[in-house]
């Protein structure tokens, strides 16, 4: 479970985070979808402690970012840019090797690489070096290196950013089989589509503060539109930055 409580945050004359609070649920999707400069990926940020926030604080399974780090960002797992892997890796070298600086003995990185990769069903890419990869391989490593230390929660910012339609469709049937699974999954997107289709919960972000929580349908109902879309201008008060 993520938990995130009246975090503030500025960044130079920018107040990008303002008071934001919510909580996303085990075994649940939850997305912040919100137009460009929302504070979306801030709020990511923070939560795993890349960034200090200048009020409020972030827990991971009731652990405290700020105060105990290390073992909050053991519980996390963070979707990279599957267009950043190590090209001369296989998938097996690549994802043992995040498994290691997660804390893994070398025994214990070899047996959860192992597990991970027959998870995602990636037995016949194991031993190939990336360099050719496809984007649904790259995509696949990448999750495969988010979750193979086995953290309870998953971060991505974003993650069909570059992908195809194919790919695409690939990351959302893993998403769903880590929310099977137990997983507290937290995404962030402003892309209707994929929220829509995906999500449990959504928070609606607006200049750095939540503006609306619920389900795609609550939210519809909330503001008397039929579609997520529309609920979403309404509750921001403005199309800017949606992408359909």
């Amino acid at each position: 479970m993520i938990k995130v409580s009246n975090i503030s945050k500025r960044i130079g004359k920018v107040q990008a985070l303002n008071q934001l609070s919510f909580s996303a649920d085990d075994g649940m999707i939850t997305g912040l979808l919100g137009p460009n400069g929302a504070g979306k990926t801030t709020c990511l940020r923070t939560i795993f402690g890349l960034l200090k926030p200048d009020e409020g604080y972030a827990e991971i399974d009731g652990i405290d970012v700020d105060k105990h780090p290390v073992a909050a960002k053991q519980q996390l797992g963070l979707f990279p840019d599957p267009f950043g892997l190590y090209e001369r890796l296989t998938p097996r070298e690549y994802i043992r090797y995040f498994a290691a600086l997660n804390g893994m003995s070398k025994p214990a990185a070899s047996q959860a690489t192992a597990e991970v990769l027959s998870k995602l069903h990636m037995e016949d890419i194991a031993d190939r070096r990336c360099k050719g990869f496809s984007q649904g391989q790259r995509m696949k490593t990448a999750l495969a290196q988010a979750i193979v230390h086995q953290p309870t929660n998953i971060i991505l910012d974003e993650p069909t950013r570059g992908l195809d339609v194919m790919s695409t469709r690939v990351l959302r049937d893993l998403l769903l089989q880590l929310k099977q699974q137990g997983h507290c999954v937290l995404f962030s997107s402003h892309v209707m589509q994929e929220v829509a289709a995906l999500c449990d919960r959504v928070i609606v972000m607006a200049n750095g503060k939540v503006a609306a929580i619920g389900s795609p349908q609550q939210l519809c109902e909330q503001t008397g539109q039929t579609s997520l879309e529309e609920a979403f201008i309404q509750l921001i008060g403005t199309d800017e930055g949606i992408a359909a």
